[in-house]
């Protein structure tokens, strides 16, 4: 059963580019929104073996403690020839310090070790699983996917691992790239380009009111 969503809503993050481009993809909806740490709520440990297990943590946890519905996002750059890692680690790779640059450098490192040079042998993808909960208890739940390879790291747009993404089809990096861009939704109603837009877009149709 799907369910429509109205009035205030919790973005359950305290990354403020996530949040950022949470924001500015809910904006035409009216939909207002806080995030958990405006709201001083803690950040509860992501204990999940999914991108969708770790989001529900935190939407489900957002909803019980501030009584509004709650959207999370658990997201992550997979690379193949590392066997999908850094995955649902992906933000742990960067430590507490949130040093994105040094898990860019983890990554290129193992890709390195690996012989990982030509483009065929450094495919990567970025996954998004957004998980919308109310407080009683009702769930909506997506996935976006986008693929491409992992580069030598250009651009300061954007945020974490973007820097080094490439998509499939493009010639410049998600860090190269303007928000409007790299998630905007396109004219003619086909898909979007980022794995959180593509996400957004099957949550919208679900949830939002247009």
């Amino acid at each position: 059963m799907t369910r429509k969503l109205s009035g205030k809503l919790v973005i359950a993050t305290h990354n403020s580019g996530k949040l950022r481009e949470m924001r500015e993809l809910m904006a035409p909806y009216g939909v207002e929104c806080i995030s958990a740490g405006e709201l001083g709520l803690p950040e509860p440990e992501e204990t999940g073996d999914t991108f969708i297990a770790n989001a529900l943590i935190k939407a489900r946890a957002a909803a019980h403690a501030a009584k509004l519905p709650a959207l999370a996002d658990d997201s992550g750059l997979c690379v193949e020839a590392l066997g999908g890692a850094p995955g649902i680690y992906s933000a742990r790779w960067a430590g507490d310090s949130k040093d994105f640059a040094g898990a860019m450098g983890r990554v290129e490192s193992e890709l390195q070790a690996f012989g990982a040079r030509a483009p065929e042998q450094r495919r990567a993808w970025f996954i998004s699983a957004l998980a919308l909960v109310w407080p009683d208890g009702h769930e909506q739940v997506v996935e976006g996917r986008v693929d491409g390879v992992i580069v030598p790291p250009r651009g300061t747009k954007g945020f974490g691992y973007d820097p080094q993404f490439l998509p499939d089809g493009h010639d410049r990096t998600f860090g190269e790239m303007a928000s409007e861009e790299k998630h905007g939704f396109p004219a003619d109603g086909s898909r979007a380009l980022s794995h959180r837009a593509r996400a957004f877009q099957d949550l919208a149709l679900i949830c939002l009111r247009a």
